[in-house]
């Protein structure tokens, strides 16, 4: 990472360049690719404890054992699951897209943008000149 005295402020083509590049596009992909589908599971999962309190009060009534019942048992899940969905996302953004940020920062650091500088073409692994 280049030093905070020697940096030079970037342009808004710079940014520009970056927003429209091929590596930026796959970015926001991979990102959404997971996002969206984890946000609508989490939220269904939610709405179907919500549910479930408001419109089954007896099925969550029940004991499972000793003073804990199955309203109980399912809130405490809703907690785990909110751990899991964490684990998952830190483990797919250090796989997924972490590599692909890391890059378009070190390239805009460099201001490879602003003269059209290589870019990685990353559907076949090679670069462009």
């Amino acid at each position: 990472m280049t030093e905070p005295a020697e940096r030079r402020l970037l342009t808004p083509e710079e940014y520009r360049q970056a927003q429209d590049s091929p590596e930026f596009t796959e970015l926001r992909r991979r990102f959404r690719r997971f996002a969206f589908p984890m946000t609508v599971a989490f939220l269904a999962w939610y709405l179907l404890y919500v549910l479930l309190s408001t419109y089954a009060p007896d099925f969550m009534a029940t004991p499972v054992f000793g003073n804990v019942n199955v309203g109980l048992l399912l809130g405490l899940a809703q907690f785990v699951s909110t751990f899991v969905i964490t684990h998952l996302y830190v483990a797919h953004a250090n796989r997924r897209t972490d590599p692909i940020a890391d890059e378009m920062r070190e390239r805009l650091e460099s201001h490879q943008y602003a003269g059209g500088g290589r870019a990685t073409d990353l559907s076949k692994g090679s670069t462009r000149g």
